[in-house]
C-alpha cells in the first residue's frame, strides 16, 4: 500500500436552500473522509475535487426518515483505502480516470 492523501470535509448543521428537498429546513451535517493516492494523478484529482467543493458540487442534501442530512453528491469518492470498487475503496484501477471524466 502506498501513501495516501486524505481530504476531510466537515459539514456543519445549517438550513437548506432553494433546490434542496425542503428549502429552509435545518439539516444535519457530518464528517466526510475520502482517499486519493499520493502521486501525480492523485494530486491532480485533489485539485479538481477542491474546485468542485468550492462550487458546491461535492455534497447534496437528502431527506431520510423525515430528516434532512448531508450526503455525498454525484462525484464519486473513495471512502475506504481497501475493499475494492464494490466498497468505494481501492484497488480500483479505473477510479482516477472515472472521477477525472466526471470533474
Amino acid at each position: 500500500r502506498g501513501t495516501a492523501l486524505w481530504p476531510l470535509f466537515k459539514m456543519s448543521y445549517s438550513c437548506s436552500k432553494v433546490g434542496d428537498p425542503r428549502p429552509g429546513q435545518p439539516y444535519k451535517g457530518g464528517n466526510f473522509c475520502a482517499f486519493l493516492p499520493e502521486n501525480k494523478e492523485g494530486l491532480k484529482t485533489a485539485k479538481l475535487l477542491k474546485k468542485a467543493f468550492e462550487r458546491g458540487l461535492t455534497f447534496q442534501i437528502k431527506s431520510c426518515d423525515g430528516e434532512e442530512r448531508v450526503t455525498w453528491g454525484p462525484i464519486p469518492h473513495k471512502t475506504s483505502w481497501d475493499g475494492g470498487k464494490a466498497r468505494n475503496g481501492y484497488p480500483d484501477a479505473q477510479y482516477l480516470r472515472e472521477v477525472g471524466a466526471v470533474l
